[in-house]
This record gives structure tokens, C-alpha cells and sequence, in this order.
């Protein structure tokens, strides 16, 4: 299947209630622009370098999110080309996302990253953290908590995804029901090609697909 009928395909699947994150890592802006034509309103990249190339071609029409690692150096051309930020685990970065958006006069809308496997080689915030290290976020002015972000362990077999899934569906509910100042809470962004079923079940309303869309990664 084409790219086209790819996207097309999980945007049947999905209705409306699931937001579709396409995953563009690495992938060409060519590419890029055959998701948007196919319907796809928001683009997904890890590297600036990525986006800032896509960007060229796509222009302002899809809505971008960062979904990688996030690098001091360049948090500025973050704030300046991104919509929202799935990966905040620290306040350092932060501190630095709200000092640029103070210069733009922004507001950066962020999802916080769990580390639902409490893997120690992984970024995200640990599970027993989330809440209080969301307390803290809310206190900076241009940053908007939307929701939170999982990846899980690297697991075979997608129903092994599902008690971290669904751990991160209990902190998202609880945190929901804080109503704290500066926290929506409108996103829970779980799941990738092989998993993306199992976070829908567990609660999920974004998803972050790549390699069903665009084949394996070479």
C-alpha cells in the first residue's frame, strides 16, 4: 500500500476521537507532504534538523510536535518552529522552553513524558514523580501541561505493553482530576505501529505511528 492509502486507512480506523501523530523520522519531506495530502494533520519529527527541513515544503498548515529527545541547544528553534513539545521530563528544559516563549510571547503547549518502565537508560519522568514534577511545570507561565506521553519498555509482543499502558492511564486520571492551575490534561499520547491498539484500549487518544505508514526503517 502507498503512503496515501496507508494514512487514509488509519484515519478510518481511528474516527475521530484518536489523534494521529505521524512519526517522520528520518522520512523526506516529500514524504511528509504525501501524509498531509492524504489527511493527516499532525506531524510528528525527533530531530530539529528533520523538521526544519520539512518545513520548507509543508509550510504552516499541519501542526508540528516534537516527539524527541530534547537538546539545550536547541530549544530555541523548538520553541520557534514547533506546536507542541510530547517529550518535557525536566525542569531545566523547562525553564528554557518558558524563556523562549516569554521572548516570542508564546505559549508552548507540552505533554510530560512518563517513564512507565522505570527504565534507567530511557528519558521520562518516573511514575511516582509525574504529579509532582507537573506541580512544578504549572508554575511556569508559557507552558501549557496538555497531557502525558509514554514509549514503554521494547517488547515482542504488543499485549505485554499494556500494564504500562495502563499505569500511565491511572497517573493521567489522577492528575485530570487535580484541576491544577496550568494543567489540562486533554492528551494521553501511548502507542506506535505494533502497539497502538493495546494504548487505544488502555485509554489512549493519540498515537504516534511511523513504520506502518511509511514501511520498515532501513
Amino acid at each position: 500500500m502507498s503512503i496515501e492509502e496507508q494514512v487514509q486507512g488509519l484515519l478510518r480506523e481511528l474516527g475521530q476521537d484518536i489523534h494521529l501523530v505521524v512519526a517522520a523520522k528520518n522520512r523526506t519531506p516529500a514524504e511528509v507532504m504525501e501524509c498531509i495530502h492524504a489527511g493527516a494533520r499532525i506531524i510528528g519529527e525527533n530531530y530539529l534538523q528533520d523538521a526544519e527541513r520539512a518545513y520548507q515544503v509543508i509550510g504552516t498548515g499541519p501542526i508540528l510536535h516534537f516527539i524527541g529527545r530534547l537538546q539545550r541547544k536547541k530549544i530555541k528553534k523548538i520553541v520557534q518552529l514547533f506546536d507542541m513539545v510530547q517529550t518535557l521530563d525536566n525542569l531545566e528544559m523547562a525553564s528554557l522552553i518558558n524563556r523562549e516563549c516569554l521572548s516570542l510571547d508564546k505559549t508552548m503547549p507540552v505533554l510530560v513524558e512518563v517513564n512507565s518502565g522505570k527504565e534507567v537508560q530511557k528519558t521520562g519522568v518516573m511514575p511516582e514523580e509525574a504529579e509532582g514534577f507537573i506541580k512544578q511545570v504549572s508554575d511556569f507561565e508559557h507552558l501549557k501541561v496538555m497531557g502525558l506521553m509514554t514509549m514503554g519498555p521494547l517488547l515482542a509482543d504488543p499485549e505485554e505493553y499494556r500494564p504500562y499502558f495502563r499505569l500511565t492511564r491511572q497517573i493521567f486520571e489522577k492528575i485530570r482530576a487535580l484541576r491544577m492551575k496550568g494543567v489540562q490534561m486533554d492528551y494521553l499520547s501511548m502507542g506506535m505501529t505494533d502497539s497502538y491498539r493495546v494504548a487505544i484500549e488502555e485509554g489512549a487518544n493519540m498515537v504516534r505511528i511511523g513504520s506502518k505508514i511509511f514501511g520498515p526503517r532501513v
